[in-house]
């Protein structure tokens, strides 16, 4: 284990156990001297003040809109080729430099007309309340409460005032390749909405809300999170996947209210289907899945086809090979194990899928 392995623990075990005052020497880690674990003194969810200072200041937005207008400015949110009919929020606006990850305080003293975002979208209520619309059904964030969006879901959001502190985490699906693994793989709310999260397709179950004000470890993760991304946002991504699976595991593992939207059997069964392809993609066959879930092969499979556009075939194939590319990318692994490792014995016709799907071979994948 390295020393950075053994500091992200001890940062781990402080976060979920609310020990502070732990600062790392400024020799051996000086870009997270800022990430800050506190002691949580007085009643829970009770957020750092130092961070309510930073996300209470007024952005050059919030000072129009107290001069005066409006309207929220929509080059701020929206590309700039798109007329005013677009509502869905650019991560090529929000998200700087193709970033993966990125946070932004919540836009206040304005109402924000229904859009939706090509991105998900992680609202952490600091202070106050704000008010929400989330596919027609009305929320209400208060303090300590999480609100999880995928890019599927339509928002609408009512002003807030002053004091009414909110953070938005913005991330691009492609972030949880490496959060989802590390997710309980049985049937669960968040499992289920992560996996959403990584389809083109509107599965239903767009949302998720959690009034976590009294989750302690939920409560000082997030404040962890926040001030790694505030401190030193160009070292975030290893770090802030690792602190968002400690978040997920803690949201799957404690007793807390989850309001999820109502789904159809047929949108069940489609998540429970691309939970199937992401957790069990190297020996994964339809005929087992359809006796899993006790439904019909053609039934299944004109419904794989109707959500996704796709056969099963092609969808796992799709998930051996990003799963493939990944491990040419981050692992010294030899083609051949990767091949072995995401379903292919033939490393021939590996080698082809590989060729047909990037242009390349994983040789010149792994070297470019």
């Amino acid at each position: 284990m390295s020393k950075f392995d053994i500091y992200y623990v001890l940062i781990c075990i402080f976060a979920v156990l609310g020990i502070s005052s732990y600062k790392p020497a400024r020799t051996a880690y000086p870009y997270m001297i800022n990430a800050k674990i506190r002691l949580h003194y007085g009643r829970y969810g009770e957020v750092n003040k130092e961070i309510l200072n930073r996300l209470s200041q007024l952005t050059d937005e919030e000072r129009e809109l107290l001069k005066g207008h409006r309207t929220i400015d929509r080059s701020l949110y929206y590309a700039p080729d798109k007329d005013e009919k677009n509502t869905v929020i650019d991560h090529s606006i929000v998200l700087d430099n193709g970033k993966l990850i990125d946070i932004r305080p919540h836009t206040r003293f304005v109402h924000f007309p229904k859009h939706s975002h090509n991105y998900i979208e992680f609202v952490y209520m600091c202070q106050g309340e704000t008010g929400h619309i989330i596919d027609g059904q009305s929320i209400t964030l208060s303090e300590g409460d999480l609100l999880f969006m995928n890019q599927h879901a339509t928002q609408e959001i009512l002003p807030a005032s002053k004091d009414d502190i909110a953070v938005n985490i913005m991330i691009r699906p492609q972030f949880f390749n490496e959060v989802l693994p590390g997710i309980s793989k049985d049937h669960n709310p968040l499992r289920d909405f992560l996996v959403s999260c990584l389809t083109d397709s509107d599965m239903g179950g767009n949302y998720l809300y959690f009034p976590a004000r009294n989750m302690l470890p939920v409560q000082n993760l997030m404040e962890n999170l926040i001030w790694l991304m505030l401190e030193t946002p160009e070292h975030t991504r290893s770090l802030a996947q690792q602190y968002m699976a400690l978040l997920f595991e803690h949201l799957v593992s404690m007793a807390v209210d989850i309001l999820v939207p109502e789904n159809s059997y047929e949108q069940n069964l489609m998540i429970h289907f691309l939970n199937f392809i992401e957790t069990e993609y190297k020996d994964a066959s339809l005929s087992d899945f359809i006796e899993k879930e006790n439904v019909d092969i053609y039934f299944m499979s004109r419904l794989i086809k109707k959500n996704t556009g796709k056969t099963f075939k092609e969808l796992l194939m799709e998930k051996r090979m990003k799963t493939a590319a990944g491990l040419l990318k981050n692992t010294g692994l030899s083609t051949v194990d990767i091949s072995f490792s995401v379903g292919y014995e033939n490393t021939s016709y590996f080698h082809r899928l590989f060729r047909d799907t990037f242009g390349m071979s994983p040789r010149e994948y792994r070297l470019r």
